[in-house]
């Protein structure tokens, strides 16, 4: 923490007062030319949203992001307080943030001129320069702008007509800040239209005070498309007086995705050590969520978070978890099972249509995972025919066969040793996984035997039951005659 200086010390140092607008480009300026990364941790936006966001902030403009939820438009707002100066000089005591060198509240200036080149200056943290505040409809004008404060008046006998009196609210706090705003169309059109003049020309009034306060603050506003949200919309004036607006989007890959539930995901360092997550589980996880974006049961214009994947990863390693503690073993690895945990992360993050609606929640999240399962499985193995001629040997027909005579039942709490010796029991199994996936690790090989099983059942040639503790596979006909 820097110490506090006179006015006088301050101007020697040779500090240049500059507005935020200027010393936001004059660092991404610098970072640019320095080639250092100017947004960190926003992975799927290098060639997208962050050169606009560069531009806009070229431009000195107010910006509203616009996109679904969990399209990381809040990390955005807050990774711009990373290009302000670490520190920022104001007039000590002053609550607006004033700077000695253009004051705007009465109190700065009253100072200012009683003590000249000894006021005191204190400095404020960059940390300390970052406002947020969530727009909803019980936001009124007092809580953003201000509102006479009859305590003070009375405590420091004074009419209401003293400028003193006033108790500023959350965006004159902001000054020489940036604000956000999440949410934007969740608030009253009239406590937006109390926003015109500060984005416009600076000015404030609060309760009939007509004054000039030339406020310095960059504003980020985020907010779902209009289409989506029924709660309100942004008022075409403020739209028009937000200079730049720039649409969020999801992952467009797997990779990508994978990066950011990765980085996002709260995973202890000794679950990391404990618990091995194999390369196609993460994939796959990730497949959901993108089986999720384009289902015919999920509400597209309501989006899927990167919260799905984030929290479906917790649930993951947390079912991993349970079986360490309920087997006694010291280490253990993710399994395609083990997927029935997420189901609790699906049906909490996902907005279902009429038809969703009517199948069930659960039923829905199955059919995702089945979805992603295909997708997978698909891409490392041959095709399952729906239709087979007779007599005609596909790569499956002697896993079929196996399944005639023998079942296979795995155990959620079973060991990676028993789990294994299980699948590895079948012995046309590991014969198509070593055929089609021989240069994978040993632990996506072992994911790999389950995703054929899986893909089997799906595909309607296998039965596959479950209750709290237990998968079983078998053939569809013992299944359909088990049933019946």
């Amino acid at each position: 923490m820097k110490n506090d200086i006179t006015f006088k010390e301050l101007k020697n140092s040779g500090y240049t007062d500059q507005t935020i607008n200027q010393e936001i480009q004059a660092n991404l300026i610098a970072r640019i030319k320095a080639k250092e990364p100017v947004f960190e941790g926003l992975w799927g936006y290098e060639d997208t949203v962050i050169p606009q966001l560069k531009k806009a902030i070229l431009a000195g403009h107010h910006i509203n992001l616009l996109g679904l939820r969990g399209q990381a438009k809040t990390r955005i707002a807050r990774s711009m307080v990373s290009l302000l100066d670490e520190y920022m000089p104001i007039v000590k005591g002053s609550e607006i943030n004033d700077s000695p060198f253009q004051p705007i509240s009465k109190y700065a200036r009253d100072l200012i001129a009683e003590h000249g080149d000894e006021t005191p200056i204190s400095w404020v943290h960059r940390s300390n320069r970052f406002f947020e505040k969530l727009a909803t409809p019980d936001v009124n004008v007092a809580d953003l702008i201000g509102d006479i404060d009859p305590i003070k008046a009375a405590t420091l006998k004074l009419p209401y007509s003293d400028e003193r009196v006033l108790h500023y609210g959350m965006i004159p706090r902001a000054n020489r800040s940036i604000f956000v705003l999440n949410e934007l169309p969740d608030l009253q059109a009239r406590i937006q239209v109390s926003l015109f003049n500060i984005l416009q020309e600076g000015d404030i009034q609060i309760r009939g005070f007509q004054l000039r306060m030339p406020l310095d603050i960059q504003f980020v506003f985020t907010a779902n498309p209009e289409d989506y949200t029924n709660r309100g919309s942004i008022v075409t004036p403020l739209k028009d007086r937000i200079g730049s607006q720039i649409f969020t989007h999801y992952p467009k890959t797997i990779a990508l995705a994978r990066q950011i539930t990765e980085q996002e995901a709260m995973i202890s360092a000794e679950d990391q050590s404990q618990i091995h997550i194999p390369g196609l589980a993460k994939d796959l996880l990730e497949e959901v969520a993108f089986a999720a974006r384009t289902s015919e049961y999920v509400d597209a214009k309501s989006g899927v978070s990167a919260r799905l994947t984030i929290s479906a990863m917790e649930n993951l390693v947390a079912a991993a978890k349970l079986r360490l503690i309920e087997s006694d073993a010291e280490k253990t690895t993710v399994r395609l099972l083990d997927f029935m945990s997420i189901i609790p992360s699906i049906t909490g993050k996902i907005e279902l249509v009429y038809e969703g609606e009517q199948e069930g929640a659960d039923y829905v999240a199955k059919i995702l995972i089945d979805q992603a399962v295909m997708i997978q499985f698909e891409s490392l193995f041959p095709r399952i025919s729906k239709l087979e001629k007779e007599g005609i040997k596909t790569p499956y027909t002697d896993i079929i066969k196996w399944f005639n005579k023998n079942h296979l039942e795995l155990n959620y709490t079973d060991t990676d040793e028993e789990f294994y010796a299980k699948l590895n029991s079948i012995t046309p199994l590991v014969t198509v996984v070593e055929e089609n996936a021989s240069e994978l690790s040993v632990e996506d090989q072992n994911f790999c035997k389950e995703l054929v099983l899986w893909a089997l059942t799906v595909s309607k040639k296998l039965d596959k039951s479950e209750n709290q503790s237990a998968f079983t596979f078998d053939s569809s006909d013992i299944g359909q005659f088990l049933r019946n």
